[in-house]
């Protein structure tokens, strides 16, 4: 499995969506499909995008850090 970081390619807003998809192994397509879907329900989803925006490394960064 794949580090969860935010990748440098593949990003639409924050890269949140394209990070949990090489986690889990999906599509980032397929992720962002399930984010918005998931915006229907009650809950704090987009709070929640914030907030891995805010502490998932970007992949430059960890890159360039050697992690």
């Amino acid at each position: 499995m794949a580090a969860l970081v935010r990748p440098s390619d593949d990003r639409m807003i924050g890269g949140v969506c394209a990070g949990l998809a090489r986690r889990f192994g999906v599509s980032a397509n397929t992720m962002r499909v399930i984010f918005l879907v998931s915006c229907l329900l009650p809950g704090p989803q987009f709070l929640l995008y914030i907030v891995l925006w805010v502490l998932l490394p970007d992949e430059r960064k960890t890159r360039h850090a050697g992690l």
